[in-house]
């Protein structure tokens, strides 16, 4: 952990020298598509923050002015598995973004799913030392919870304090400058595989590139496609990527839990090129053409041509009814969803005051998926698209950008973090640990 905290504030000095500047680049590394976008920012132009402890940190408004996108390469699960090829892939994605830009970029930070997260809930209090809560208890109450010994191969990701507590008062979002005595926090802690990490790490570096940031794709995701109600009264997030598909689930506008399902939208295409014996890339076309999820009576007529692979039309051609495709999707996308429900579970998510679903991602627009969903994770689900962000094409703005998009929100305005404040040596103990959302059930 104190590694990491230290390379966390590494990153922070980055991005806020990269912020002084102007500009930043964002890359969301994932397993169908590598995108980067370049941020213009304007500090002089601040935007209100949202209530609470991340209000401290607030860079002012910002613009897009260059986007790439370029198909993933070396990339499985969400995880790198051949860094020449990722290496070239990211360069691509950069080196277009920078051309439409007309500018250069330096630093940059990154979301990216997989790496097998995991969720961990801690507690922690202490004295208030002046009677009234500084950002000094702030820092000594957050060292004061029992970090878990999760091992060498894990290192955290985000770790955010979610809840504080003054005496009798349970439920505040920043307690500086309040009176009390007795001060408490609930904090959760995201780790992931390390190896996956700083693979990452490695192959950013070797783009030259400065690391400014890593971010996981699920809280990325969930910050552009929630709306501020469904963030503050509770609500999941479901990002169907190409190949995995990301779970958050966010309370009083703080994440509170995080993990991954390893399927995602690219097995789906597999199953439609095994199952109709096609190419890939022609499965990959009838999944976006002519996809879907719940068939009707005119599915069994609509016939659907499909060429092969010689190039001759006649000795290739072949026909389906879309009932037949919808017939191999259907089960892969039953199967990430009721992985989802038992996530879900397993996160308490049925003790939330509101148990809002929203599915974004590129998998999610195959037609049918909200219905599905709704009856299989037995909550109001809607589709989401990411925010709206100044200066971002048309083209770009689809449920498939959530991840970006929510990267570039939270570069403007980062959730503070343990490592945001000045703490006290940590204690590295191996008490037993609260689940992440066991505060919810007491306060509620």
């Amino acid at each position: 952990m104190n590694t990491l905290y230290e390379n966390q504030r590494t990153m922070r000095q980055k991005r806020r020298a990269a912020l002084q500047r102007g500009v930043v680049a964002i890359l969301d590394v994932g397993t169908s598509k590598i995108v980067c976008m370049i941020l213009q920012f304007d500090p002089s132009v601040q935007i209100n923050a949202s209530e609470g402890i991340g209000a401290i940190a607030n860079h002012g408004s910002f613009r897009v002015i260059g986007v790439a996108k370029t198909r993933s390469r070396g990339v499985k699960l969400g995880e790198i598995t051949q860094m020449e090829e990722t290496e070239r892939a990211i360069r691509t994605a950069v080196q277009g973004a920078q051309k439409m830009a007309n500018i250069r970029v330096d630093h940059v930070m990154v979301c990216f799913s997989g790496a097998q997260p995991k969720s961990y809930g801690l507690a922690g209090d202490v004295q208030v030392e002046t009677g009234s809560v500084t950002n000094a208890d702030i820092g000594r109450v957050l060292a004061s919870c029992d970090t878990p010994n999760f091992g060498e191969d894990r290192e955290t990701i985000h770790a955010m304090p979610v809840n504080f507590a003054l005496d009798q008062n349970p439920s505040l979002s920043d307690p500086r400058g309040q009176i009390g005595h007795l001060l408490s926090v609930d904090l959760h802690l995201l780790t992931i595989d390390a190896r996956i990490l700083r693979n990452l790490i490695t192959c950013i570096k070797r783009c030259d590139l400065e690391l400014a940031g890593v971010v996981s794709s699920a809280y990325a995701s969930a910050i552009s496609s929630l709306v501020e109600d469904e963030q503050e009264l509770g609500a999941a997030c479901i990002d169907i990527g190409g190949g995995s598909t990301s779970v958050s689930v966010f309370l009083r506008k703080q994440m509170i839990f995080a993990d991954s399902v390893r399927i995602g939208g690219d097995h789906v295409t597999s199953d439609l090129s095994s199952g109709l014996q096609i190419p890939r890339n022609t499965a990959e076309r009838i999944k976006t053409i002519h996809g879907g999820v719940i068939a009707t009576s005119m599915d069994d007529r609509e016939m659907i041509d499909v060429d092969g692979q010689t190039g001759d039309w006649d000795h290739d051609r072949r026909k389906f009814t879309r009932s037949e495709i919808i017939g191999i999707i259907r089960p892969r996308i039953e199967e990430i969803l009721e992985e989802v429900y038992h996530k879900l579970q397993a996160a308490r998510f049925d003790t939330l005051p509101s148990q809002r679903i929203v599915l974004t991602g590129g998998a999610s627009q195959i037609p049918g998926m909200e219905g599905l969903a709704s009856r299989i994770l037995g909550q109001q689900v809607r589709l989401g698209r990411p925010l709206r962000v100044h200066g971002l094409p048309q083209a770009a703005t689809g449920p498939d950008y959530a991840a970006p998009v929510g990267l570039a929100l939270y570069a403007a305005h980062p959730q503070d973090e343990c490592w945001d404040f000045d703490l006290p040596e940590r204690r590295m103990g191996a008490m037993p640990m609260k689940r992440a959302m066991q505060w919810v059930k007491n306060n509620w």
